[in-house]
């Protein structure tokens, strides 16, 4: 069975079929999906849905974009959130300096605070990085050294084969999502072709990022499968392999 790592049900682009798309995932070969916060709203979204159905988990956090909107009464509500025994990592957190919707230094800040939330209470971290590669891998190397053992994983993993390779010292976790399957991506196929199969999660970031055949669509976490058949193509290996080995570590990692 495949596991979606990374998707956002909670977006309204799924408010039409939401219930139907959840209740037949295991139809289509997927055993859990792990549904991703980005601000306080979709946190609380991402609980609700994890409460409700078996096969969904749930990550709280703020995203780059909102990290202006952090305070106090934000952070005491993601700490009532983690109570839930569903809430298994906070995240996604981290850089974004392609859009700069908040300013580097508070990005930076909000960044750092939520990791040490997370420490706290004593959850793995998923991270969101763009166009920010350094100051995110300097940050968490900082962290590493403070916390060797929370668990970090990289979501849609797009830096360079040698910026994997210093994560994969630090012990590490990347996902790879649609781009993996885009003609002119050349960068992520070198890192699914190198990365360490014990190290590797599935994700589709749904509704976005659709992988080929199905780009410009709206992304389900179905479709993962897309994204396992080229990684395993690329790999030289059995599609099974990559599904069975990315479903081990995504288990591993969240603590389920």
């Amino acid at each position: 069975m495949m596991i979606d790592s990374h998707a956002h049900l909670d977006d309204p682009k799924f408010d039409l079929d939401r219930d139907s798309l959840i209740n037949n995932l295991e139809k289509h070969g997927i055993e859990y999906v792990f549904n991703i916060g980005a601000d306080i709203v979709s946190s609380r979204n991402s609980v609700d849905l994890a409460d409700k159905y078996e096969n969904i988990y749930a990550v709280v956090g703020i995203h780059p974009h909102d990290a202006s909107s952090y305070d106090e009464e934000i952070e005491n509500e993601l700490i009532e959130l983690a109570k839930n025994k569903k809430v298994v990592a906070i995240g996604e957190i981290g850089l974004d300096y392609y859009y700069d919707n908040s300013p580097r230094d508070i990005q930076r800040e909000v960044f750092e605070k939520q990791i040490e939330l997370a420490a706290k209470l004593n959850l793995p971290i998923v991270i969101h990085s763009r166009d920010a590669h350094k100051d995110t891998f300097d940050i968490l190397k900082e962290a590493h050294e403070k916390y060797p053992n929370m668990k970090v994983l990289i979501h849609c993993y797009s830096s360079s084969v040698e910026m994997m390779r210093e994560y994969m010292k630090l012990g590490f976790y990347i996902a790879l999502g649609g781009a993996v399957t885009f003609k002119n991506s050349v960068t992520p196929k070198e890192v699914a072709k190198e990365v360490p199969l014990d190290r590797l999660l599935l994700e589709t970031d749904s509704p976005y990022m659709a992988p080929v055949p199905l780009r410009g669509k709206r992304n389900e976490p179905m479709f993962v499968k897309y994204v396992a058949e080229e990684i395993a193509s690329l790999r030289g290996i059995n599609v099974e392999e990559v599904i069975d080995k990315t479903s081990k570590n995504t288990k591993e990692f969240y603590g389920i």
